[in-house]
């Protein structure tokens, strides 16, 4: 049995792994990328095991359990901005590629959230990755994850094979939602608010989740819609104190969209907030469909500052106040 066979919903991308395989054209470097929570490491891990461990049980079990030399993932740090710090990649990673593989034919070095690890605005350690990408050595294989391919360096992405990923469709979301034992009433909006991933469904169907961001949804728009200045701030302070700030964020996103699409006809059950179909039609009354769309745009900018570590605070402020002046 092959370890492929466990992802699910990404036939496009399986198939070319698997044709690279059969015809022993497994690429020095891959580019994994598609949105988060889609199963992108899940199947750079499987990849990995497929070529490394060639049907061996036992082999796959250590790359399982993380304990095989040729099969390593280097994930960001937990600490500060998350990168992979240059010194670290010096000393600690790329060295390993120097003398790769050390028992099976092949060696896969792994980098989840590979824009998190090598972002464009910090580019010493992207140089430094990027210098062995150019020089491969045989039977050396990198495989980077991404769902913000453009936060990579151009010349990084240039080195790579890209592979799309796919969002994953309703009834693979409500497997997972089910198998990690989700609240039966959470699974249905969860589902339709994740976009297609698997990791904010999981956040959204935690206990009463899915019900406050809704609700902290809805009063952002009220606020938006008929607020001043010193409400929009102090809500900007309120949402800067969150620790889910990200997913409001984004829920906030899938709200716009479905205001934005709701005079076009959309059929209901097609909404992320499609048991607010009702509000959503009153809503739209007052928001253009395009000013409903533009404000898509601006929460995916705010958020996208946010992740180049710009101060929340202030990138709240002019998220909120920008989506005021759009009618």
């Amino acid at each position: 049995m092959s370890a492929l066979d466990s992802v699910r919903a990404q036939d496009g991308a399986i198939r070319a792994l698997r044709r690279a395989r059969e015809h022993g054209r497994v690429a020095s470097a891959y580019l994994f990328d598609g949105p988060s929570g889609v199963g992108k490491e899940r199947t750079a891990v499987a990849f990995a095991t497929d070529v490394v461990a060639g049907g061996d049980l036992h082999v796959a079990d250590r790359i399982e359990s993380g304990s095989h030399p040729d099969v390593r993932v280097f994930r960001p740090r937990d600490e500060g901005k998350r990168n992979i710090q240059v010194e670290v990649l010096r000393s600690e990673i790329l060295p390993l590629a120097q003398f790769a593989p050390f028992e099976a034919a092949s060696t896969f070095f792994i980098f989840p959230e590979a824009d998190v690890s090598f972002p464009v605005f910090q580019p010493e350690a992207a140089n430094a990755l990027l210098k062995t990408l150019e020089e491969p050595r045989p039977n050396v294989h990198f495989i980077l994850t991404s769902e913000r391919p453009d936060s990579l360096l151009p010349t990084i992405r240039s080195r790579c094979q890209r592979i799309r990923f796919a969002r994953l469709p309703h009834s693979v979301l409500r497997d997972i939602l089910q198998s990690e034992g989700a609240p039966q009433e959470s699974i249905a909006p969860a589902i339709a608010l994740s976009a297609g991933r698997a990791d904010v469904a999981l956040a959204l169907a935690r206990d009463g989740a899915v019900d406050a961001l809704i609700e902290l949804v809805i009063s952002v728009d009220d606020a938006v819609r008929g607020s001043g200045p010193g409400v929009l701030v102090e809500l900007s302070e309120q949402l800067a104190r969150r620790d889910d700030l990200e997913l409001a964020l984004l829920t906030l996103q899938t709200f716009y969209r479905d205001l934005s699409v709701t005079s076009l006809g959309l059929p209901a059950e097609a909404l992320g907030f499609s048991e607010r179909e009702q509000d959503l039609e009153e809503r739209a009354t007052s928001v253009s469909s395009s000013a409903a769309a533009a404000r898509v745009s601006l929460i995916h900018e705010c958020v996208q500052s946010m992740q180049r570590n710009a101060n929340k605070q202030v990138a709240l402020d002019s998220l909120l106040f920008g989506l005021r002046n759009l009618r």
